[in-house]
């Protein structure tokens, strides 16, 4: 856990390793999308900015639903 380069008051655990710096939910955004960065495929900011939602929470519900994956689908 690290403070926010934008907000030192607010705690968060998103790092962006390329610049080694912790970015809150209300900040995130990747600094440079259009330039190579090695951590990209594992860049929680990265695929967060990008799925047009930049909250945690933005993840849709469970609804419960358990499918029988032992049958094949005829």
């Amino acid at each position: 856990m690290g403070k926010c380069i934008n907000h030192p008051d607010r705690e968060t655990s998103l790092l962006c390793m390329k610049y080694n710096l912790y970015l809150c939910e209300e900040c995130i955004a990747c600094r440079d999308p259009a330039i190579y960065c090695k951590y990209r495929t594992s860049c929680p900011i990265w695929f967060m900015d990008n799925r047009g939602g930049s909250k945690i929470d933005d993840r849709p519900e469970d609804t419960g639903i358990i499918l029988d994956t032992s049958k094949p689908v005829i």
